[in-house]
């Protein structure tokens, strides 16, 4: 059965999309941007700033569905510079024990969203 995850502590969306989806054990989040979910603003000052607040809203998401980073399966991480890659995975390799941490791709895009620096989505599974 699929449920729709919502938490006031990520961002809201920001188009016809919910911020996460929870079925048959497995969890699909939205890609997230540093946005305020409190402001609703967007928070691009450093690199390291934007991805902290990336990761703290994918680990709202995740407590929300009863789950944290333990249970991510896979990660996409678009940047629009791969200069950056060095400092987001400092801060994204924070969140994860490199025994068990989950499988990933990192892509450099064109633009994102409000002209974000980073946006990560995950897949999370639950027995």
């Amino acid at each position: 059965m699929k449920k729709i995850i919502k938490t006031k502590n990520a961002a809201a969306p920001i188009g016809p999309y919910n911020q996460a989806i929870s079925i048959n054990g497995f969890l699909y989040t939205s890609g997230q941007i540093a946005i305020n979910p409190k402001t609703g603003e967007t928070e691009f000052g450093s690199i390291e700033q934007e991805t902290t607040r990336v990761m703290k809203s994918l680990e709202a998401i995740l407590k929300e569905a009863q789950l944290d980073f333990s249970h991510v399966i896979k990660t996409s991480i678009f940047i629009s510079n791969m200069d950056d890659f060095g400092k987001i995975n400092k801060i994204y390799g924070a969140y994860f024990d490199e025994e068990t941490a989950p499988a990933r791709e990192t892509i450099q895009v064109a633009r994102l969203p409000k002209d974000a620096s980073v946006e990560i989505s995950l897949i999370a599974f639950k027995e």
